[in-house]
Order: C-alpha cells, then structure tokens, then sequence
C-alpha cells in the first residue's frame, strides 16, 4: 500500500535525505586512489551518527556496514574491504539514513582519478537518466512513464538496464510501494499522487542488463564483468511536481563541479 506523506512528514524526510547527501558530500573528498573503504566506512557511520541520525543500512537484513559500497563491475550491495581504490576505478556509494522515524537513501557513482572516457560517459548518461525519470514523476503520470524515460534513453546508447533491481518508495521503512522499475511502457503501472515520496535510481550497465551474485548474498555482479553505474535520488510529489529532498551539491562542492541540473526540481 503507497503511504501519502502530509508537507510536515516530507520536511522531516528532506532532512534525512539532506543527513545522506551531506555524508556522500564527506566522502567525495575521500574518493581518491590508495582510499580504504572500511576507513570510509566508519567515517560515514559517525559522521551520520553526528547529525543525530542513525545509518539506514547498517544491520538492516544483517548488512554488515553503513555504505554499500561497490566498485566497477559491481553493480549494488557491495561490501566495504580492506581493497583500496586504484586509479581508473568507479566506486557507487549507496547510503542510508533514519532521522526523525524516516528514512533518506541515496546514491553517487564516483571517479576513482582518470577514468576510461567510455566509463566517464556511462556515469554521465547513468546520471542524465535519472533526472529523465525524475521529470517524469508527476501528477497524471504512472510508475511505467518512469521507467520508460529511464530506459529509454540508456538504451539508445546501448547500455542495459539491470530489471531485478528497482528503485522504491521511501518513508518510515527504507522500502514502500510503489517499485519504481527502471524500465517499463508509458500509461502502464500505479499513478502516482500527491504526497507520495520515492528513490528512483537507475542501475545501469555498460554491456549486457545481466547480473550475478556473489556467494556473500549480497554483492550483485554485472554478468559480463564490465561496468556498472548507479545513482540515487529521493523525490516528493509537490503540487503535481517533483521535488528533489536528496542533493548532489555537497559532493559538486567537495569535488569543485559547477552544475545547474537540479534547479528545475527545487
């Protein structure tokens, strides 16, 4: 069942978003070759535990830490090692957050120094997608018109989409109705309204939308072992619109990126 959040309940949602874009923004900094991820990893769970917030992911299901944390071929639910990052890596930095009894979750695929520049366009066509599906999360609009912009768009440049894996509603559990596939048909799926809050999140994949799991039953492989992107972003239904509650402006800020892709949902 959708749970329609009051204006009272999506302001307390932005600030547990805000809780996760900030610890991603801490991050960023952090993302460089020779970086540990477990060191990553405890600074992420005491920088969230500072804010007064609780990690989202840590212990929920038995996950072992505060961040998934998967490099490259990994597509989500990786678990933070003691391998270090090295040049030419990408790392997709999932996190959670509960604050106030709600959940914020989202999600930054990083640059590990220089990168392929076939690698560097899937994360820019990975992220461009999202912000498709997000304009597509309005009033009149279902789950499916979602998907399709997602899908879509990646597809025109051959990429795949991974289809066992979704993005979800977001609330007092950290996953609600509706499942917000990354592919689907335009008019098709639950309509959306006002009041509603999601994480979409497109999972997208350089060759084949094929995926594996490791036997830790938690890291998911692309099946041809090339890369993989991710990124995440809680959205409200505001008015009829979407309104982004997550932001990238603290990584942009730690990284020195100049971007005006989120004006339009403020």
């Amino acid at each position: 069942m959708i749970k329609i959040k009051t204006a009272e309940e999506i302001e307390l949602m932005r600030e547990s978003a805000l809780v996760v874009s900030k610890t991603l923004g801490m991050i960023a900094s952090e993302i460089k070759p020779g970086a540990h991820p477990l060191k990553l990893d405890k600074m992420a769970e005491e920088f969230i535990r500072e804010q007064g917030a609780s990690p989202g992911f840590l212990g929920m299901y038995d996950f072992p830490n505060t961040l998934n944390w998967s490099p490259n071929a990994q597509v989500v639910h990786g678990i933070p090692n003691n391998e270090p990052l090295k040049e030419g890596d990408i790392i997709s930095v999932d996190c959670g957050a509960l604050k106030n009894g709600y959940y914020g979750d989202h999600a930054y695929t990083f640059e590990v120094g220089e990168v392929a520049q076939e690698t560097k366009k899937l994360l820019q066509v990975t992220k461009a997608s999202l912000y498709h599906g997000i304009r597509e999360f309005k009033l009149g609009n279902r789950v499916g018109d979602v998907g399709f912009a997602i899908q879509s768009f990646c597809e025109q440049h051959g990429y795949g989409i991974v289809r066992e894996l979704v993005g979800h509603g977001l609330g007092k559990k950290l996953h609600e109705d509706p499942q917000m596939p990354n592919y689907g048909k335009r008019g098709r799926g639950k309509k959306f309204a006002n009041g509603m809050v999601v994480a979409i999140e497109p999972m997208v994949n350089m060759g084949t939308r094929r995926i594996k799991q490791l036997s830790d039953g938690w890291t998911i492989l692309t099946a041809d072992g090339k890369p993989s992107a991710h990124f995440e972003h809680d959205v409200a239904l505001v008015d009829g619109k979407p309104q982004l509650l997550s932001t990238f402006q603290y990584i942009y800020d730690a990284l020195g990126i100049t971007s005006d892709e989120e004006i339009e949902f403020k």
